[in-house]
């Protein structure tokens, strides 16, 4: 095990193993904090990884204590990882003025404003860092998804659209579909990428959609609820994505459910879809 990394706390679950870490990321320039699942098989040798992306004001902690995937990853035999949603005291000036933008929301991008720029660099510490590190844990590389909830589903989304060399498999749970046209989209990216829309692109699932071609060609998932409040509110758009996939001749299953609203309960109830969704093409 690397030296670089603090482990936190470790929990025996489903004969596998539980553990939370620190430490001093390069791409971020701050301590990061990240969860992993280790399923029995790991011992045995490389298994399929799955990193998952957490929605606005989540900590690393969120999804493993919430989503209940433990047990089905441990019987797949999955490695599961989940990075905090934003660097942690960069005393940015109004990095914790609002939920929805700062501490806690990061959004995945690179941000290039400046101030931001300096450490909010959540796509580079996915793709080039926390990536990296699965095989420490006994994750093949060869074999990697990335799924994610709301922010995360956004972040999932244009992560692996950018980089399909490095992710055979994505999911979303009411992912932002379209930031650019979403109030949670637009604060975001004007504070962190400023005020020239072009580059927003850059970081819209949508667009990134529009520009490629049958990218994934063995399918995306996605699943909403109905009773979401974000999806009445216009934040989610995922009608916009299922536009772009059909242009994009992009194999996509878009899941809506009544009843359904936007949080860990949700997340919960279809989360053995995701799993299998992915460990399927990640045979």
């Amino acid at each position: 095990m690397s030296d670089k990394l603090e482990l936190i706390s470790e929990h025996y679950c489903f004969d596998g193993t539980q553990r939370f870490y620190r430490h001093t990321s390069r791409e971020i320039g701050l301590p990061m904090q990240f969860s992993v699942f280790i399923p029995p098989q790991a011992a045995r040798g490389p298994v399929p990884a799955l990193i998952y992306l957490a929605g606005l004001t989540c900590t690393e902690e969120t999804f493993m204590i919430k989503a209940g995937a433990q047990r089905l990853a441990a019987e797949l035999g999955v490695l599961l990882v989940t990075p905090d949603t934003s660097p942690r005291g960069a005393n940015v000036p109004g990095e914790d003025e609002g939920w929805d933008f700062g501490t806690g929301a990061g959004f995945y991008l690179d941000a290039t404003e400046p101030g931001w720029k300096d450490h909010y660099k959540m796509y580079s510490y996915v793709t080039k860092e926390l990536l990296q590190l699965l095989p420490e844990f006994g994750g093949d590389l060869s074999r990697t998804g990335i799924f994610g909830h709301s922010m995360g589903g956004h972040g999932a989304l244009t992560i692996a659209l950018k980089n399909p060399e490095l992710f055979r498999s994505v999911s979303a749970f009411a992912p932002i579909s379209a930031p650019m046209n979403c109030p949670w989209g637009e604060k975001a990216f004007t504070g962190y990428l400023g005020q020239d829309r072009s580059t927003w692109e850059n970081y819209d699932a949508s667009k990134l959609m529009e520009k490629t071609k049958t990218p994934f060609p063995d399918g995306i998932l996605v699943d909403q609820g109905l009773a979401d409040k974000f999806l009445a509110d216009g934040q989610l758009l995922p009608e916009l994505l299922e536009a772009a996939c059909a242009k994009a001749e992009q194999p996509l299953t878009l899941r809506r459910h009544e009843h359904y609203d936007h949080g860990y309960y949700f997340i919960s109830t279809f989360m053995e879809d995701h799993l299998r969704f992915h460990a399927e093409r990640l045979k």
